[in-house]
């Protein structure tokens, strides 16, 4: 029983980070591919590339360096892919993600990222950290509307466990769920079946024109709507973590995956939070073998990776926006605290915030990026 208190939290805290953020953007991923005019086998292999270039990662950096390292697929670029693929072949769509990942590695080894993000006030990293997991606790409010009795039995759950029992209360949240759900029959497992994952080999083709038009956009937003993100969460959750070498690492495992269809692979905001709570673990310096717990789900997920999406599609959608909205309450009231504690820097912090959560896109690019362009600018004016 001694054990249960240090083994279980960080278990379960790694799947609900897996469970979390790959049910809320697989579709996409499916959408980029056929976009690509990918068989059907050749979708596997570029969720089986994707889960092995996240689990690999987020296992060893976590690791070697003692600290929760999160690496998630770019969601925004699978999103850009969908219309930016149309019309073009599959061989040079892989080149062109071989060249977004030399330019991710460029920016991570040559320090200019890190040289960057160090010049971030950690009032407006708090604020963007804030923003982009805000998102997810009003989703799983507007989950009642569809489900209150599945959202209401969750966050009942979570009041009286966190009251009495508050390690467990993300597990327990997540059991009742998933009990409740089954009890009023939204679990659907008519799709599921066992099958492994095979990774196809396409051989790339070198287009400037594809790598311009479909390389640099991918390495845009990939860097500026999850790499910054990424980046704030891990600051202001206070971890200092080496920034170069984790996101040239993720450029080296998008080269050398990409002709499987791993697109891009970069720092992770939402699961990560997820992964850096007191929930994960007690202890800061232990939390990193949740996201040890998460890599290796991840490493499953890249063996048998059709069977575990047709799992994890089971899940009523709901559940999946309370149990992630519940989970992340006490890392978003942190960040609202960090970004609000300095008079001097407030007013800079509650745009970014506000712009960060707006979920506004601008040429292509995501809202945590014009969150911190604008709040940087009103911070520095008001310093001056």
């Amino acid at each position: 029983m001694s054990k249960i208190p240090t083994v279980l939290p960080p278990i379960i805290a790694g799947f609900i980070a897996v469970l979390v953020g790959f049910t809320s953007s697989v579709a996409l991923v499916f959408g980029a591919a056929k976009a690509a005019g990918a068989s059907p086998e050749q979708i596997g292999s570029w969720i089986g590339s994707l889960s092995l270039a996240m689990g690999g990662l987020t296992l060893a950096l976590s690791l070697y360096y003692k600290k929760p390292v999160m690496i998630a697929w770019s969601t925004p670029g699978a999103a850009l892919l969908i219309t930016a693929l149309n019309g073009v072949p599959m061989e040079q769509a892989i080149g062109a993600f071989m060249f977004c990942g030399l330019l991710i590695a460029i920016a991570g080894y040559s320090r200019l990222f890190e040289r960057v993000m160090d010049q971030l006030p950690l009032a407006l990293a708090s604020a963007i950290l804030a923003g982009v997991l805000a998102k997810f606790a009003l989703d799983a409010v507007r989950a009642g509307q569809t489900q209150l009795n599945l959202v209401l039995a969750m966050f009942v759950t979570y009041v009286i466990a966190k009251r009495f029992t508050a390690r467990y209360a993300v597990p327990l949240v997540l059991f009742v769920g998933v009990v409740v759900a089954w009890a009023l029959g939204l679990m659907q497992f008519q799709s599921f079946r066992w099958s492994f994952t095979q990774l196809v080999w396409v051989t790339p083709q070198w287009s400037w024109s594809v790598m311009l038009s479909v390389g640099v956009p991918l390495f845009i937003v990939t860097m500026a709507s999850q790499n910054l993100p990424g980046v704030a969460t891990m600051r202001a959750a206070g971890y200092d973590t080496p920034v170069s070498p984790v996101i040239g690492s993720t450029g080296i495992a998008t080269i050398v995956l990409a002709p499987f269809g791993c697109y891009a692979v970069n720092l992770a905001a939402i699961t990560a939070a997820i992964c850096m709570t007191p929930d994960a673990h007690p202890d800061k310096n232990k939390r990193y073998w949740a996201a040890v717990s998460c890599g290796l789900f991840y490493l499953i997920i890249a063996i048998i990776g059709g069977s575990i999406a047709a799992l994890l599609a089971a899940f009523p959608k709901e559940l999946i926006l309370a149990i992630a909205g519940i989970a992340l309450l006490g890392t978003i009231g942190n960040g609202l605290a960090g970004a609000m504690k300095e008079e001097g820097s407030r007013e800079a912090a509650l745009v970014t915030f506000l712009i960060t959560l707006s979920g506004v896109t601008f040429a292509g690019i995501g809202s945590a990026f014009w969150g911190v362009v604008v709040g940087s600018v009103v911070y520095l004016a008001f310093r001056r």
